[in-house]
């Protein structure tokens, strides 16, 4: 610190610098925060979600809350004349959607679970969308967020595990089978006294042989009964930001098959991005992304 926070950003190029090939000003473009170093284990292998010094623009390095900044143009995706100035703000965050879908592999007939309905879990919910039309089921304690995710996709089903055996719901709806695949989207997990912790709820909740995608970046242990696990001969794997997936997002964008307007619940002047971080933090129930518009 200071630093200019902002890593989910689009904007229109102004200036380009002499060596860039691929754009011209005036084009409109959604930037992707990732940097990585290109020399790690990971890197050489074109793992690049996995840099041991990964960065991203906006909360390693200055970002996207301000008017103007400058990237390079490998980190720029075209924005088609389909897709507005906010949709194209959301493509990073839904790009994190598409990754953990690719990671897990989900199918046009998986069965999936995704624990935690807040930007990620919803992300995840519209990337899955457009790949499975199976059983999708959403878990949260949070009865306003649920509502969020149910009224963009009305053929999902909800859970709050607060007051329901979350486990015991997901297997009644697949037949006493269990899910293909389970996101874990959580984060920071409030211990709740009965309620099961998201992760090793995923783990009770696959069928044999299915899978357990974490993406939540908590820094406490999650307990895990390994034996669970391994009596199904399940794979548990993470899930960190994306590799690539802008342009799926895009593409799924401009075919309008996505519904970004769903996780926007609010749009404020940058003058106000203080009172937008103390609503996050007061009322999470109330808000999932809040955009911040910089133009008219």
């Amino acid at each position: 610190m200071p630093l200019i926070q902002g890593h989910e950003f689009a904007g229109t190029i102004v200036q380009k610098g002499p060596a860039v090939r691929n754009f011209k000003e005036g084009d409109r473009v959604a930037v992707d925060p990732i940097i990585w170093c290109g020399h790690c284990p990971a890197c050489k292998r074109h793992h690049y979600p996995a840099c041991s010094t990964l960065k991203l623009v906006g909360i390693d390095l200055d970002g996207g809350f301000s008017e103007f900044m400058k990237v390079p143009e490998n980190m720029l995706y075209t924005v088609t004349e389909k897709i507005s100035d906010m949709h194209a703000a959301l493509v990073e965050v839904f790009s994190i959607g598409f990754h953990a879908c690719n990671r897990a592999g989900v199918s046009e007939d998986d069965r999936i679970v995704i624990w935690g309905a807040g930007k990620v879990g919803q992300s995840i919910l519209q990337a899955a969308r457009t790949k499975t039309r199976n059983t999708v089921v959403m878990v949260d304690i949070l009865d306003e967020r649920l509502a969020f995710a149910q009224k963009a996709y009305n053929d999902i089903y909800i859970v709050n595990a607060a007051n329901t055996n979350a486990v015991e719901k997901i297997r009644e709806l697949t037949g006493g089978e269990g899910v293909d695949i389970a996101f874990e989207a959580v984060g920071h997990t409030k211990e709740i006294p009965g309620v099961i912790n998201p992760v090793r709820g995923c783990v009770q909740a696959i069928r044999g042989a299915g899978k357990v995608c974490v993406l939540g970046l908590s820094s406490e242990p999650s307990p895990v009964v390994m034996k669970e696990l391994i009596l199904k001969e399940g794979i548990i794997m993470t899930s960190r930001v994306s590799h690539g997936e802008f342009a799926e997002t895009i593409e799924n964008m401009s075919r309008y098959t996505l519904k970004p307007e769903a996780v926007v619940t609010d749009i404020m002047h940058p003058s106000e991005t203080q009172e937008a971080f103390e609503m996050l933090e007061k009322e999470p129930h109330k808000h999932l992304k809040i955009m911040l518009k910089f133009s008219e």
